[in-house]
């Protein structure tokens, strides 16, 4: 893919990569604008001797300002939350009232936080989650004796069609993370639907989730705790008008075609090539 990439480069007016670092040798080699949207985590210990050395000079986006922390000195483009088609899922506005846990089964996504919340709330939880090999060991130590059946519903992986109903019949989604979550697209999935979510404020979730607004973002568990009683003044409709304007996939689309057209005027500006 990449090679074919370099021998159409001249007729690109910029080439927009999700590869995290690997094009970026080859792009820097190319005489074309590029910018490299990174999805994942970017805390890591190797990525800083690296970083100086080879990828210093590239242009990037961040899918929210948090990801940025680790790499503060990198040339950021800009920062695009990620987006979903508006009409994707239909909001509900008249939920069962379980709790809901959508996601990977890990430990830092804190499934049995979730657990444990929705059982000192006195509410049901279903989980929609799958298991990948490398957390089995967690979820049959961890996570399974605490899944009963009844009280605590695990359901599985679901697709997309499935969501809706999952994610849009819950009181509220529980995201109880133990990590820097770059973005978190869950919760705005949960905001299409127009349930609000109950997030622990790491990493991206105080840009994504508005306290008060579209869920709570609380800091410890007896915040959440009580942030689950207090889930009910949340206006559902509101949730959703919050989501189209904020998370919509035309949203995102047009956030990056300025990026776009910041950079290639950038990068054709008489000083930028004298520079470079």
């Amino acid at each position: 893919m990449l090679a074919r990439l370099a021998e159409l480069a001249s007729r690109f007016d910029l080439v927009h990569s999700h590869l995290d670092w690997v094009h970026i040798p080859l792009l820097g080699q190319l005489n074309v604008p590029f910018v490299t949207t990174l999805h994942g985590r970017i805390d890591l210990p190797e990525l800083d001797s690296c970083f100086e050395r080879c990828f210093a000079d590239a242009l990037y986006v961040s899918i929210s300002d948090a990801q940025r922390t680790p790499l503060p000195n990198a040339h950021w483009a800009g920062t695009v939350y990620h987006g979903i088609p508006e009409n994707l899922v239909r909001p509900n506005f008249a939920p069962e009232g379980y709790l809901a846990f959508l996601g990977r089964i890990c430990p830092e996504k804190g499934p049995e936080t979730a657990i444990q919340l929705a059982r000192a709330a006195n509410l049901p939880l279903k989980i929609a989650a799958k298991v990948d090999k490398v957390d089995r060991v967690y979820f049959e130590c961890v996570v399974k004796p605490l899944i009963d059946g009844k009280t605590v519903e695990y359901i599985g992986e679901i697709d997309e069609g499935q969501k809706a109903d999952f994610l849009g019949n819950a009181a509220a989604l529980l995201f109880p993370i133990r990590w820097p979550e770059p973005f978190g697209l869950v919760m705005v999935e949960a905001m299409a639907c127009g349930t609000p979510v109950i997030a622990f404020g790491c990493g991206s979730v105080p840009e994504v989730v508005q306290d008060g607004v579209t869920g709570f973002v609380v800091d410890s568990f007896d915040e959440a705790l009580r942030a689950i009683d207090r889930v009910k003044t949340i206006e559902r409709q509101r949730v959703r008008t919050t989501f189209e304007r904020r998370f919509t996939a035309r949203r995102m689309a047009e956030d990056y075609v300025r990026i776009y057209q910041n950079v290639i005027e950038t990068c054709a500006s008489p000083l930028f090539k004298q520079a470079a």
